[in-house]
């Protein structure tokens, strides 16, 4: 019989909700309790799904607890969790997890001591559309991959969230926010990335908050807001990256790969599924039927439809490890190398130059139909 684990979420903002409607869909995993420094936040999250809110502390304390889920602020993630770590329980944070690596070293450092695993969002690329593509690139459908682009276009994030100040705070920007889920997916499909080179701006120095109470409110932009980089990966790909939050309108394709017997077009990575689309030497893109994976079914109310949407899988993949032991493939190697990548970009473009990746990791293993059945209940 499968062991469930007792989860702990430690914030209760927006983000929250999606945690605690999806992680009962896994087989291993409860969740028992929940924290926030806004204790009626917590407080109302609780009611909603019939769980106990505690203080931090008791939370950490509670031995009912095996693992705590960490959706704070990006600025205090390497904080919160290391508090997790000393306390005794493995840790799954939302992205960005960490700022730096050195953060990240001291997290593992502790976690090793500990004998704890530490896991990290974005998940998205566990998805059916996104493991269905991997699976197309692994049978050489499109032959070696050479190069590529990826996308994540938009205004910004003022219009509809209600508190989006962290969003152009350190830790924030659309790379540090935004790229996770892309370069998660782009080692997911190609591997680990060896060199990159960038540049940045920012379009406004304020924005306006548009949506809820505070609608009207101007909030500071401290970072980079549109950012163009290059991605060298160790197989010898270049794949351009534009991050932006300062485009109103374009036609570009989230993610595109070329190799050399042909194209893939990949779904949004922001999602578990989406069309996936394949073009030969006909030169001519037609979509493919997305194998009966599950986590392609559509489960999930969004404002605009309804769509796949399994937030926990990381988590669940996890768990699933600790049980059994072996890798995971939300890993603290892959998640780190995700910030590697990340902040060298910001970097690239600060100081003008290409700038090489200190950390790597392997190509996480492919997440097929019977390793998602696994987990679900």
């Amino acid at each position: 019989m499968t062991r469930e684990y007792g989860v702990g979420i430690i914030g209760c903002g927006n983000i929250s909700g999606a945690y605690f409607k999806l992680i009962p869909m896994f087989k291993n995993l409860k969740v028992l309790a929940c924290t926030d420094i806004n204790m009626e936040a917590a407080k109302g999250r609780a009611e909603e799904f019939g769980v106990e809110a505690q203080e931090i502390d008791a939370l950490l304390a509670n031995p009912a607890i095996d693992v705590v889920v960490n959706l704070t602020i990006p600025e205090a993630h390497y904080a919160v969790s290391k508090k997790a770590l000393e306390a005794g329980k493995h840790v799954y944070s939302e992205k960005p997890f960490v700022l730096s690596i050195e953060e990240g070293e001291d997290l593992r450092k502790i976690a090793d001591a500990k004998g704890l695993k530490v896991g990290s969002a974005p998940d998205t690329y566990l998805g059916g559309s996104h493991q269905y593509a991997r699976h197309l690139i692994d049978s050489g459908k499109i032959g070696k991959v050479t190069s590529g682009s990826a996308h994540v276009l938009g205004p910004g994030m003022e219009m509809w969230h209600p508190n989006p100040d962290f969003f152009f705070r350190p830790g924030g920007g659309p790379i540090l926010d935004m790229g996770p889920y892309y370069i998660n997916n782009l080692v997911n499909l190609i591997g680990p990335i060896k060199r990159v080179v960038a540049l940045a701006n920012k379009g406004k120095e304020e924005r306006t908050i548009s949506n809820g109470p505070r609608t009207g409110e101007k909030v500071p932009v401290i970072v980079a807001t549109n950012v163009h980089a290059i991605l060298e990966f160790v197989n010898g790909a270049h794949v351009a990256l534009t991050s932006s939050w300062d485009v109103w309108a374009h036609r570009h394709q989230n993610m595109e790969l070329y190799g050399t017997e042909g194209a893939i077009f990949v779904p949004d990575p922001n999602f578990f599924g989406g069309k996936v689309e394949v073009a030969g030497t006909d030169k001519e893109p037609k979509e493919v039927e997305v194998w009966d994976h599950p986590m392609t079914a559509h489960n999930y109310e969004f404002a605009w439809g309804t769509q796949a949407n399994y937030r926990g899988a990381g988590l669940s993949d996890m768990m699933r490890a600790v049980a059994e032991g072996g890798d995971y493939r939300c890993s603290l190697d892959r998640s780190l190398h995700t910030i590697d990548v990340l902040t060298s970009i910001l970097r690239s473009a600060d100081e003008g130059k290409a700038v090489e990746i200190r950390t790597t990791c392997t190509q996480p293993a492919a997440f097929g139909i019977e390793d998602a059945k696994a987990l679900l209940r």
